[in-house]
C-alpha cells in the first residue's frame, strides 16, 4: 500500500514516520521546506508538490491547519491527480460541515474518503497512541483500519461523513471545560494553603479523577512529564484548543444546544489566546486563574 502523507508539522511528522516503521511506503508533501526536509530524515520521501505526492498513492492522509486548507486542495488537483478509487484520510480538525462538504468532493471524483481527525496530543502521535475518531463508510474504514492501528491505539467509527469532526468537537469542548475546572481548583487550593502535591494525590484518586489532573496536570510538580512541568510546551497549543472551540461555538449554535459552559470556555480560551500564549500548551490557561 502506497501512502502519501501532506502535513508534515508536529502531528502529520510523527504519523508518517510511524507508516513508515511500519513498513509503509510513504511519500510526503509540506509547504515547509524544513518540516519536509525533518520527514525525509526519518524515512518518507519528498515530493516536489501537493499533486504529486498522490499521483501513485492507494491513499492519501491530509493533516492541515483547517478546513479552508483542505478544501482548496481537493479543489486546486488534489483529488484529480490520485488515480480513482483512492482512498482520502483527513485527520485535520475541521467544521463538520466543511468535512462533508470534502467527503462529496472525493465522492464525486470517484474516490473514497474519510474524515478522522485525532485526540493524544504530539506525545500520542509520537508514541503511535491517537484516538482516531471516523466518519465514512464501513468500506473506507474497513481500508483504512490498519493504518490507524499502526498510527493510533483507539479506533471509533462514528457514523457517516462529517460524524469523525462531530465527536472530535464535542470532546475537546469538554476537555476544556474539564481543564479550566482543574486549573480553579488548583489555584483555589493554593489560595487555601494547599500544597499542589497534596490536592493532586486526592484528586488522581477520587471522584475529581480525570486526564486533565492525571496526565495534563496544569500545575508544575505532581506529573513530571506534563506541559506544566516543562514549561507549558505542548501538548496541545492553545491557539489550536481556541481554534476547536471556535468551531464548537459554531456548533452549538447551529444546533441552538445549550451548552452554557461550552460557550465560556470558548470566550475563556480565546480570551487567553494571544501571541505570547497561543504556542503554549492549553494547560497554560492556569494562568487567568492564579492572583498577581
Amino acid at each position: 500500500m502506497k501512502i502519501a502523507f501532506l502535513g508534515l508539522g508536529n502531528m502529520g511528522s510523527h504519523m508518517a514516520r510511524n507508516l513508515v516503521d511500519a513498513g509503509y511506503n510513504v511519500t510526503g508533501f509540506d509547504v515547509v521546506e524544513a518540516a519536509l526536509q525533518a520527514a525525509t530524515e526519518h524515512g518518507v520521501m519528498p515530493a516536489d508538490s501537493a499533486n504529486k505526492t498522490v499521483e501513485d498513492a492507494d491513499v492519501v492522509i491530509t493533516m492541515f491547519p483547517a478546513g479552508e486548507h483542505v478544501l482548496a486542495a481537493y479543489r486546486d488537483g488534489l483529488l484529480a491527480a490520485a488515480a480513482p478509487g483512492t482512498l482520502f484520510i483527513d485527520s485535520s480538525t475541521i467544521a463538520v460541515d466543511d468535512a462533508v462538504q470534502a467527503a462529496e468532493m472525493a465522492h464525486d471524483a470517484g474516490h473514497l474518503a474519510l474524515d478522522a481527525p485525532v485526540s493524544g496530543g504530539t506525545a500520542g502521535a509520537e508514541k503511535g497512541a491517537l484516538t482516531f475518531m471516523v466518519g465514512g463508510s464501513q468500506e473506507a474504514f474497513d481500508t483504512a483500519r490498519p493504518l490507524f492501528e499502526v498510527m493510533g491505539r483507539q479506533i471509533v467509527h462514528a457514523g457517516d461523513s462529517g460524524s469523525g469532526q462531530a465527536i472530535k468537537i464535542v470532546n475537546n469542548m469538554a476537555l476544556a471545560i474539564n481543564t479550566i475546572a482543574t486549573a480553579e481548583a488548583f489555584s483555589l487550593g493554593e489560595n487555601l494553603g494547599l500544597s499542589h502535591q497534596a490536592l493532586y494525590d486526592v484528586m488522581s484518586t477520587s471522584a475529581a479523577q480525570s486526564w486533565s489532573v492525571t496526565t495534563n496536570c496544569p500545575v508544575p510538580g505532581p506529573v513530571p512529564t506534563s506541559p506544566a512541568s516543562n514549561d507549558y510546551r505542548p501538548g496541545f497549543a492553545t491557539g489550536l484548543m481556541a481554534k476547536d472551540l471556535t468551531l464548537a461555538r459554531e456548533a452549538i449554535e447551529a444546533t441552538d444546544t445549550p451548552a452554557d459552559f461550552g460557550l465560556a470556555a470558548y470566550r475563556a480560551y480565546t480570551e487567553f489566546d494571544s501571541e505570547e500564549t497561543s504556542g503554549k500548551d492549553f494547560s497554560a490557561i492556569i494562568a487567568t486563574k492564579q492572583k498577581g
